[in-house]
Formats: C-alpha cells, structure tokens, sequence
C-alpha cells in the first residue's frame, strides 16, 4: 500500500489523463494520503532544499551588511562583491538594461560555449527575461503571429507537449500544428510524422516555425545527434524558425545519454546550415537543478536572426518581460558556481550531487509504481522531471462515460 502516488502528465487524448483524473476517477476512500500536483514543475514546492551558495550570495547581495558576518565562507561574500559593483549603485533596488545586466549576458555566453565545446556565443545575442516561457510567448511567438485562415501563422508542436504551450499559443493567435511523438520508441521525434503535419497544415495555417522540447517535457525523451540533425534539415529544407526548448538540459541522467544542445549539432553540420538557420533556444532558472521558480528568470540565444528583429527583442522584453535583478544574479550563480579550491565548492557539488541522484531515483521508482497499477504503462525518462503514462480504460467505464457525456448534451440543448 502505497503512502502516496504522484502522477505528472496531462490530459492530450483519451488514453492519458491527469493525475487527477487517474486517482479519483470512481471516487471514493483511496489507500492513499493525499495528491501532490507537480504539474507545474515546481520542485522547491515538493519538497526540495535550494542550493546554499545561490541563497547565501543572494543573501549578501540584498542586505550587504552581511559581507562583515563570519558566517559565510570568503568566496560567497567576492562573489557577492562583485555582482553588487555591476548594479547601479551598487544595489539590486536599481534598474538594469531591458535585456539584462551585459555581465550576466556575458557569463550566459560563456556557459554556453563551454557546454558546446568552444562553439563561441556572442554576449548580444542573449537576451535574459523572466522566464522561458515568458520570452517564447512575447518576443518570438508574437512577432511571429499574423494572417488569418490560410495565412495564419502556424507552428508545428508536439503531441504531447508542454500543458502551457497550447494556451500560450491561443492567446497569440497561432496555429498550433501537432505532430506526434512515438510512445513506442520512448517518445521519439518521428520525422515523418513531422512531414506529414507540415503537409496537412498546407492551406489551412501559414507554418512558420517549429517548436521543439528537448529534453520532452513532459515526456523525458532526450534527442540523439541523429534525431536533431533530421530536424534541422528540415528546418532548412522548409524555411523554418526552429524554437527550442532546452531548459531541462541539466537534468539528463539516462544510461548512457547526453544532452546535445541544437545549437551545437547546428554548427558542426558545417556552414551550409550554421550560417542560414535561424533558432532560438530557451534555458530557465526555473527548470534546472537549482529550481528556483520563484526567482523568474531565464535566457534565450538568438542565432542567425535578423538584426532588426533583434532590436524588437530587447524592446519587447523593456516593456513587458524584463527579469528582476535578483532572478538576473541567481542565473549567474547557476551558470558559473564555485569551482574547485574555492571554499563553497565540495558542499556545492555534494547537493547537486544529491538532486540529481534523488531524481533518478525517483524516476525510477515512479516508473515501477506506474508501471505496477492496472491498466498503466509507462515509457522510461532520460531526463526532466516528468513521466507520461498512458492508461488503458477498462471498457465499462468508457461506456458510462459515454452516457453520461450524451446525458450532459442533451441537457445543454
């Protein structure tokens, strides 16, 4: 008897419902205590402990008195130091430019050069807001929205994907295109299921863009090279924006999987297509090991866009999305944390360590759970903090819910 069962997905057909739904779905007294909705990804709500340099520099950096405390280790306080002599005044009470502080842009830039193995990225080119999906809905979707009927702007999604993407796409009048993931292969991306939805949207929607999550959330797949390459030739092929979704890039733990960042497999195709494809991809404070939702901020890297378009960018994210300063520093911290030999780091690396072991644990552990009840099956994550079951309802309750669905129209007319 389980103390309590934790189902992450969300309803996109039939055969997978919420966590809601697959609990309480003939009501009653249940052998459980109690549903924990982890649907907004929100770990630091389940449970999980922040990570002690990013509260203790941030700590500092809001009351600077502390850097004569004691209590913390030396390079906390030069850390907080030199992140409060970037700021205005000293202060985090100050403004910073619309698309972040340059020194933050600059330790995102070098992030993401080490993580691709020294494919540079230039400081310009990022642009910090507050949040990932923010920036997707008001500076790229928006930009892209236009047109109605068979001129309307549509981009192609994943089925299932994000439960936020739908909604975020509705409310900027795009065109949502599904293209299916193969739940038989783990969730892989199928390209020709992506053909085949590119070619049904001719002359209903204007497809302009293609939304990928890598790793899925809320599925946990993690693309191959193979798989990105396939998706980036078409991208090529089509004239299509590729927008990805990176921001569980630190949360792989898979055997024998990596993460390969878009970006990365983009240059090393050589410069037919490094030169020509223009992609945007997100990170979040929010979603990594850190999970510091509260603090909302995140960063995307523009590669190959326009240079006028670029300007609406940091326009856009002045008026409606800029990241407060704290959520700014804390993706410093994420992105450039201690070091060897620094004083911090073996308690640093101890609780990302255990994150990230508890993680996989507990994918494991929910997969077995899942996998155990009846009527489920579960494929295995290889990385983010969700699993997608699917549920095989029993044949007399889709009866009943048939009837009562018939019962409900009939009452409405």
């Amino acid at each position: 008897m389980y103390e309590f069962i934790i189902l992450i997905s969300k309803a996109w057909s039939f055969n997978h419902l919420s966590a809601q739904s697959c609990v309480f779905l003939q009501g009653g007294q249940k052998p459980l205590k109690g549903v924990i909705d982890l649907s907004s990804g929100d770990p630091h709500r389940a449970g999980m402990k922040p990570v002690s340099f990013v509260r203790q520099v941030l700590a500092v950096c809001l009351y600077p008195h502390l850097l004569q405390d004691k209590i913390f280790p030396l390079d906390v306080k030069l850390r907080a130091q030199r992140l409060l002599q970037i700021c205005e005044g000293q202060s985090l009470g100050s403004y910073t430019a619309s698309s972040g502080l340059h020194h933050i842009r600059q330790t995102i830039a070098d992030f993401i050069t080490k993580r691709d193995a020294g494919i540079s990225a230039n400081p310009r080119n990022v642009f910090i807001s507050s949040g990932a999906q923010r920036a997707l809905m008001v500076v790229v979707v928006k930009l892209l929205s236009s047109g109605e009927g068979p001129t309307q702007t549509g981009i192609l999604a994943p089925q299932p994907c994000p439960h936020t993407l739908p909604t975020l796409l509705d409310e900027a009048g795009v065109l949502a295109v599904p293209y299916r993931l193969m739940e038989e292969r783990g969730w892989a991306l199928d390209l020709n299921q992506m053909r085949q939805a590119l070619d049904s949207s001719r002359g209903g929607c204007n497809p302009r863009a293609i939304y990928i999550s890598n790793p899925g959330n809320p599925t946990g797949h993690v693309q191959e090279r193979k798989s990105i390459q396939e998706v980036i030739q078409l991208a090529t092929a089509e004239k299509l924006l590729l927008l990805v979704d990176e921001v569980y890039q630190d949360s792989v733990y898979g055997q024998n999987t990596e993460f390969l960042s878009y970006k990365k497999v983009l240059f090393e195709m050589g410069q037919e297509f490094s030169e020509t494809v223009e992609l945007v991809s997100f990170h979040s404070l929010s979603c990594a090991s850190v999970a510091e939702c509260g603090l909302r901020a995140g960063y995307m890297e523009a590669v190959n866009i326009d240079p006028d378009v670029m300007k609406v960018f940091d326009t856009m994210l002045c008026t409606d999305i800029s990241a407060p300063t704290t959520g700014q520093l804390a993706l410093d911290l994420m992105l450039n944390p201690p070091g060897p030999g620094d004083p911090s780091y073996d308690t640093h690396a101890q609780e990302l360590l255990l994150t990230r072991t508890v993680l996989t644990r507990n994918a494991q552990r929910a997969l077995e759970v899942l996998n155990d009840l009846p009527g489920f099956s579960c494929q295995p994550a290889m990385g983010g903090i969700y699993l997608y079951p699917s549920v095989k309802l029993p044949a007399g309750i889709r009866e009943q819910a048939e009837v009562a669905n018939d019962t409900l129209q009939k009452e409405m007319k």
